[in-house]
């Protein structure tokens, strides 16, 4: 039975959701095994060092761009009508959400899909932290923090289309950005091996860049058999994962879609692939005051994740995969903004209330 044939038969929004419970479900296992992390990535650089989580981490973005742009450059996918690309663009919301969610994610341990991930192998603190920034994104998205989204926003847009698309300046290059990927593909392997990181992990770490790029190919072909509008898309955390609870908290029932299986996918793919590998453990805070440090990050992912414009997947790797603008300067931004944070939290003030004795949290220790 192909495609259209499921969607005749079940309808676009139980097709959509069911593709996202899965791909869903492979992405948590796969960033489980691999302790895919950019924070951990970003710690690593700031040191100084190009080691085993800075490989992890290219290793998933360019089997992201690779295989999003490969299908792209076969035909397969069309990327033009995606949110990311088409719509008017913040560029101040970009840099100054990046850098608080770079931020938070260095304070709470994790950005929003590792908290994620982390809460199915037990972790208490990262539950908890996962739910405040479900809260706040939500706030920032249609509630009391919404104005002040809105403001921030506002301050330096974008128009949509090749405004947005970091490719259309080298419109006469056939597959650019497939070359690009392959590049940087290459080097990850390069440093991958240097690393001596095993061949599960590197494996693992290609398989979560390969979800993103299965996420915008399932979504584009049911869009093309659909005779109602569907948004082309693929992985992201912060507003699905608001939307998702929200939905669960306001209404008896979810309204079907990709998001709807996405995140209760990725959930049980990380619960699947911690139990299988022995890792489940509960972990709580060991502290009072170092709860401060969660809860603060968590609180600036969710308003900075969603004035960005995503998370550190969303748009991170999701977005930049497709070479969007928005995306990169998202992405450089949370960079920037969670050395800072490591260097001065982590680093200067080590001690303080919020430089909690460190637990690498990323490694689900």
């Amino acid at each position: 039975m192909n495609l259209e044939s499921l969607v005749n038969l079940a309808g676009e929004a139980a097709v959509l959701a069911t593709g996202g419970l899965l791909i869903g479900m492979a992405f948590g296992g796969f960033a489980q095994v691999s302790k895919f992390c950019l924070r951990s990535a970003v710690i690593e650089f700031s040191k100084g060092l190009l080691g085993s989580k800075v490989a992890v981490w290219l290793l998933t973005f360019s089997a992201a761009v690779v295989s999003t742009q490969a299908v792209i450059g076969f035909g397969s996918l069309d990327v033009t009508g995606a949110r990311q690309l088409a719509a008017r663009g913040s560029l101040s919301g970009s840099l100054i959400g990046g850098v608080m969610f770079g931020a938070g994610m260095i304070l709470a341990r994790g950005c929003a899909s590792r908290l994620l991930v982390l809460s199915a192998t037990g972790n208490l603190r990262a539950l908890l932290s996962g739910l405040v920034l479900t809260i706040v994104a939500q706030a920032s998205l249609r509630g009391a923090l919404s104005p002040a989204r809105e403001m921030l926003s506002e301050l330096w847009t974008v128009q949509g289309g090749p405004s947005r698309n970091l490719l259309s300046l080298v419109d006469g290059v056939p597959q650019f950005g497939l070359w690009l990927g392959v590049a940087w593909l290459a080097c990850a392997l390069w440093l991958a091996r240097r690393a001596r990181i095993g061949y599960l992990i590197e494996a693992s770490a290609v398989g979560v860049g390969l979800a993103v790029g299965a996420g915008w190919l399932f979504t584009y072909s049911v869009s093309q058999v659909s005779f109602a509008p569907v948004q082309v898309k693929s992985i992201s955390f912060t507003g699905p994962s608001a939307d998702t609870l929200m939905g669960l908290i306001n209404s008896p029932s979810l309204t079907l879609g990709f998001d709807t299986g996405l995140v209760p996918g990725v959930f049980a793919g990380s619960l699947l692939a911690a139990l299988i590998t022995r890792e489940w453990k509960v972990q709580g805070f060991h502290d009072g005051p170092s709860m401060w440090r969660y809860l603060i990050g968590a609180a600036l992912m969710g308003f900075g994740g969603m004035l960005a414009g995503g998370c550190a997947v969303g748009a991170g790797v999701t977005g930049g995969a497709i070479f969007a603008l928005t995306a990169w300067m998202a992405l450089a931004a949370m960079w920037i903004g969670a050395v800072i944070t490591h260097l001065v939290v982590d680093g200067a003030v080590a001690g303080s209330v919020l430089a909690e004795p460190l637990v690498d949290q990323s490694s689900g220790r």
